[in-house]
């Protein structure tokens, strides 16, 4: 059985991070991509402290498939250093997990490449 995680990404506003969440899904490396719009991150950048908006993703997928999806967002994001991070799941409802699983095929990942958006 695939572990269940959660990969969060934080992206420019907008399309930028419409792309990314589309293309996971479309390219099936996830399951399901939450979209939050209107986030503030506050971050030290190249030695001066930022404040930014941005989106955050939240992309459930499965911790075999984590490797695929970070040479999909790496290929993909407009951020020279992206934030592309996984929590796992550690409990959850059942019949959720097994559909997040099924959506994943992670047989797919490790076959010929990664599909590019």
């Amino acid at each position: 059985m695939s572990q269940p995680v959660a990969i969060l990404i934080a992206c420019p506003q907008g399309e930028p991070a419409a792309a990314l969440a589309r293309g996971l899904v479309e390219a099936g490396l996830a399951a399901c991509v939450n979209h939050l719009p209107g986030m503030r991150s506050t971050y030290r950048w190249k030695g001066e402290v930022v404040t930014d908006g941005e989106d955050l993703l939240i992309v459930k997928t499965v911790r075999e498939a984590f490797p695929d999806v970070e040479a999909f967002v790496l290929a993909n994001h407009p951020y020279e250093v992206p934030e592309v991070v996984a929590l796992p799941l550690v409990e959850g409802h059942a019949p959720y997990l097994a559909w997040l699983e099924a959506g994943v095929p992670t047989t797919r990942a490790s076959q010929s490449g990664i599909p590019r958006s």
